[in-house]
């Protein structure tokens, strides 16, 4: 691997760490390699820098393409497909969760969906239909929640992230503004004064 220390050390940790994501070292290293180049690398460079096959660097960019995760380019005066990651390490990320939700979620709750609508005819199976109710609704919610953040532009969602812990404080906030326009807030305070007002009164007879 005729690559710089730093470099070299990203690469094979994404590689190592590629089976866990769902792709092969030789993909993660490629796809490592182009992260950090500085320029579109064609076949022949990264057959060079990682010591690979010319087949295999082949496959790499092959399954890197149907992941949307490189851009094949044509540069002036050279005949060969060069290859590049996007600059925007968001655009990345949204690629990466969109891809990996139509590999990993999406054929789950197609089969949960399909088998929700089959009709149980033991209390086994009805209770794992239940089960599977439930999961297929906690999917849902989450899947939903992430096609709104997949819509949101780039300062909105990091800005989201950064609250982290305080969208509960401002969910909770909310809650209490929607409980005082509503009425329900002032309803329970009445509610409650009503015992102090009882104690009272019962104080003034016993004196």
């Amino acid at each position: 691997m005729d690559l710089p220390p730093a470099t070299a050390a990203f690469v094979l940790h994404f590689g190592e760490m590629g089976s866990r994501w769902g792709i092969n070292r030789t993909v993660g290293q490629i796809y490592a390699l182009l992260f950090l180049s500085d320029r579109p690398l064609n076949a022949d460079d990264i057959v060079a820098s990682l010591g690979f096959s010319r087949s295999n660097v082949s496959m790499g960019l092959k399954e890197l393409e149907t992941w949307r995760l490189v851009r094949l380019q044509h540069l002036p005066g050279d005949r060969r497909e060069h290859f590049s990651t996007p600059e925007d390490v968001w655009q990345i990320v949204r690629i990466l969760a969109e891809e990996r939700r139509k590999r990993e979620i999406d054929p789950t709750l197609t089969l949960l969906r399909d088998v929700l609508l089959q009709k149980p005819s033991t209390e086994a199976e009805r209770h794992a239909q239940g089960r599977m109710h439930n999961l297929h609704d906690v999917i849902s919610l989450l899947t939903g929640w992430a096609n709104d953040v997949q819509g949101l532009p780039d300062e909105r969602l990091i800005a989201l992230l950064k609250m982290g812990g305080r969208v509960a404080k401002v969910l909770e906030a909310t809650d209490r503004f929607q409980q005082i326009v509503t009425g329900k807030g002032r309803r329970r305070g009445k509610a409650d004064a009503a015992p102090r007002r009882s104690a009272e009164n019962e104080k003034k007879k016993d004196a």
